[in-house]
């Protein structure tokens, strides 16, 4: 049972990070100010200094938040989907993240964006940006479980790179769950690699639409990001796509 102080910290928390979420908005990541935050919100400095004590921890707590809006989104999305549909609930995961970038722009351009000067991001914000991979991931792993291309169907990877690929999936793997931690470090290198870069063209079709790059270029962006969707599927070895 949640006490009473945990709930009040938790309240004062959702506050300052509301009123810091718009903040990013009007003045960018650069410009975010605990101070102006506290101004806001009549508090005393002393008061938001416990729960945040300089820009940096609450420039986390946006990007954390910012990980998590885009992750609860894909989440939600492909768990709609019927489980043997894998087509269905990998373009469900690049439909939901479109809409969900459309609708926080700010956020978007925080995690996806230019970096924040003099800001090294933690350790915190690490699980919460493997979200939308990790779920893409489980997608392909669920799809080879049944008919579909085998992994030597896949284009090859380089000697140099596959080596990469293992040990970065190794590296991630160790702060896993042991189910997931499985999943990644059974997935051949063709199809991790596959994944990787449905992902980056993910963030990077939504980023260019975003940020104003498709100008006079691509209007029908909902059709292209479907196209840009069951490419990556297919590249991936998902059927029907």
């Amino acid at each position: 049972m949640v006490g009473i102080r945990d709930r009040v910290r938790a309240e004062y928390v959702a506050e300052i990070t509301e009123v810091a979420r718009r903040h990013l908005a009007e003045r960018g990541a650069a410009g975010l100010s605990v101070r102006a935050v506290t101004r806001e919100l009549g508090m005393a400095a002393s008061a938001v200094y416990r729960y945040f004590p300089n820009r940096d921890a609450l420039l986390t707590a946006l990007i954390v938040a910012a990980y998590e809006g885009a992750g609860d989104a894909a989440q939600k999305a492909e768990s709609a989907v019927a489980r043997d549909d894998h087509a269905g609930r990998w373009i469900a995961v690049f439909r939901a993240v479109r809409a969900w970038a459309l609708a926080h722009p700010h956020e978007y351009a925080l995690i996806y964006g230019s970096p924040v000067p003099g800001y090294a991001a933690p350790r915190d914000t690490t699980e919460p940006a493997t979200r939308v991979v990790l779920l893409l991931t489980r997608i392909a792993h669920d799809a080879r479980q049944g008919p579909g291309l085998a992994p030597a169907d896949l284009p090859p990877v380089p000697p140099e790179l596959r080596d990469d690929i293992v040990a970065r999936i190794e590296r991630i793997a160790a702060d896993l769950e042991p189910e997931q931690a499985a999943m990644l470090t059974g997935a051949p290198p063709e199809m991790a690699l596959g994944v990787i870069d449905g992902w980056t063209t993910l963030f990077g079709t939504v980023g260019f639409e975003l940020f104003g790059h498709y100008a006079n270029i691509i209007d029908a962006r909902e059709a292209h990001l479907e196209r840009v969707a069951r490419a990556a599927a297919r590249a991936v070895g998902i059927p029907g796509a």
